[in-house]
């Protein structure tokens, strides 16, 4: 099994969002999150997916995970009909951010959900670490192209963003 990279984006100044597209065939994809840090202290990290290249706002997103906390004990979370993923609060100090990987699936089908897993950790705005497993749905019957990141408010101050086709 291999990677074949099909789209990267590096932020190296302030942008609003960053979208990763290229999603084409049934193949399984995986994308790569490195260092998505806030310009504003203490915001929230999202995503969404993209249909024709678009971010999809609908409230059609469903996840679940095990949240691994380094400062208190674990916790299992989940929400329903949201209109984004949340990866939780980060600020700009230091290291804080989010790192992650995604596995995505039947992003290609028009007549399947897509889903994904993710495998996450954050440094967030108090210097906590915590990691994060788990897995969304998008419940809407359409193909899917790629990815939309961005702050609940402010920029995203760097990153680096990667799209792989599994192989």
């Amino acid at each position: 099994m291999g990677l074949v990279q099909v789209a990267t984006n590096t932020v190296t100044s302030a942008v609003a969002s960053v979208t990763l597209i290229g999603i084409d065939s049934d193949d399984v994809y995986m994308v790569a999150v490195n260092n998505f840090i806030p310009v504003n202290n203490d915001v929230s990290a999202y995503m969404r997916i993209t249909k024709s290249g678009t971010a999809d706002s609908t409230s059609n997103y469903d996840r679940a995970y095990k949240d691994l906390k380094a400062y208190t004990t674990f916790s299992n979370n989940s929400s329903t009909n949201e209109d984004k993923i949340n990866f939780g609060n980060v600020g700009t100090a230091g290291s804080e951010g989010v790192n992650s990987i995604i596995h995505l699936y039947n992003f290609n089908s028009s007549s399947e959900y897509s889903f994904g897993t993710q495998e996450d950790t954050t440094l967030n705005s108090a210097q906590q670490h915590r990691g994060q497993q788990g897995g969304f749905v998008h419940t809407v019957q359409s193909s899917s192209d790629g990815l939309f990141f961005y702050m609940a408010s402010g920029n995203i101050a760097s990153g680096t963003f990667t799209l792989y086709r599994v192989v």
